[in-house]
């Protein structure tokens, strides 16, 4: 009788700890999404593979959407946090905003509200920066740039300054649309990210 009680006990301490498992979540847009390829060949299942590999136990759930703005992650943020309960949260978005011209103090604040909202939910928060083509001039472009700086300084956040570093304007790490990057690009985004995701697992 012992025995099977210990056996139940063990079961269940088993369980507890599979649910438990630490998960990263990352909410993002075409470029976390794998457009224009096989998913598996994204940077972000590249990721979870890394994490396989070097031993870590987080389930990873990519939460990206393809078009998506910084309006759209927040919208969607709240309940894929109550969904996941997630350990750590990337948040890969603002390119979409830029490319619509749309203002970078509206970035800002649904970046911020993003970060914060992450953290009440118990999560650490990875913010990867954007930048976009000079088409809408150099003010903008700048002030677009300057947006994921000032967020991560204000907030005390982890930043990946430029997730296309290496490969943006590059023209055989493009996609033809010159937006996207390629499927031999994705590696050189992970490298890109991991440096400064590995601290927060």
């Amino acid at each position: 009788m012992r025995a099977l009680l210990k056996g139940a006990v063990l079961g269940l301490l088993l369980v507890g700890q599979m649910a438990q498992a630490a998960t990263v979540l990352v909410v993002g847009d075409s470029i976390s999404a794998a457009f224009g390829m096989d998913t598996r060949q994204g940077w972000v299942h590249l990721l979870d593979e890394r994490l396989k590999k070097e031993g870590f136990e987080h389930q990873l759930v990519n939460a990206s959407i393809s078009g998506d703005t910084s309006a759209g992650g927040a919208a969607r943020l709240p309940a894929l946090l109550a969904e996941h309960s997630p350990d750590v949260v990337i948040v890969e978005l603002g390119g979409n905003d830029g490319l619509r011209g749309l203002p970078p103090k509206q970035l800002q604040q649904n970046l911020a509200s993003m970060i914060d909202a992450s953290r009440e939910a118990g999560a650490k928060v990875l913010l990867l920066g954007m930048r976009i083509p000079p088409n809408y001039g150099e003010r903008y472009t700048t002030a677009f740039a300057k947006v994921f700086d000032d967020v991560a300084a204000e907030k005390s956040v982890p930043l990946v300054p430029f997730l296309l570093e290496g490969v943006g304007g590059v023209d055989a790490l493009m996609q033809d649309d010159r937006v996207h990057p390629a499927v031999e690009a994705q590696p050189l985004l992970l490298e890109n990210v991991w440096p400064t995701l590995k601290p927060l697992l």
